[in-house]
């Protein structure tokens, strides 16, 4: 992103950033999460590095390749923390709208926020359960990018279960999923992985 004000307007660089604050290291968890590509990932991370929001550690693995980890910076904290905030405003209010019955003003105040529906659902400030709802009552169809956060949150937490215990789920199997990548470590490191794992 060129300027501040354009990352303040792209709810992607957030669900990135939140990924990493919840302990997400590497791209393709990151990917996994977020339901984003791991292209369009990669494009964010050297965005949210430039703005001095997240450190990247280089390690060296066993056979001399480059493992990436990414960390977040206290500014990246403090940033997504403030939008956090935001966002939570925002669904409190879309949900007084949807409460009070008056469907014309909530689907007016979902289509002035709708943008940012994939980064509350992501992050927990919204439901899956409310914004179908909401959905619902307003007739609306969702998107791809809020399906696939939907989809995710049902998959991985029952739909009910809080978000961090769908954190958890997410970065156990997309780290067995990393050991896999990496064409050096194919033939030992993924099935040693497995092998302690079950038992």
């Amino acid at each position: 992103m060129s300027s501040e004000r354009e990352f303040n307007e792209s709810p992607k660089h957030f669900m990135v950033l939140d990924a990493i604050a919840r302990g997400m290291k590497k791209i393709s968890s990151i990917a996994k999460v977020t339901k984003l590509s791991k292209d369009e990932v990669e494009l964010i991370v050297n965005d949210l590095r430039t703005q001095k929001l997240i450190n990247v550690n280089e390690k060296r693995g066993f056979f001399g390749n480059k493992k990436i980890e990414l960390y977040m910076t206290d500014t990246g904290s403090r940033i997504l923390e403030t939008k956090k905030v935001e966002l939570s405003n925002k669904a409190q209010r879309l949900q007084q709208l949807y409460q009070s019955g008056d469907r014309e003003q909530t689907q007016r105040y979902m289509e002035d926020n709708r943008m940012w529906m994939p980064m509350m659902l992501f992050s927990g400030i919204m439901s899956m359960v409310m914004f179908a709802g909401m959905m619902s009552f307003m007739g609306m169809a969702m998107n791809p990018a809020e399906s696939a956060q939907t989809e995710g949150q049902v998959d991985e937490s029952g739909g009910s279960a809080s978000e961090d215990t769908g954190a958890a789920t997410d970065s156990g199997a997309a780290d067995t999923g990393d050991t896999g990548g990496f064409s050096d470590m194919d033939a030992g490191g993924g099935m040693d992985t497995g092998g302690f794992d079950s038992f």
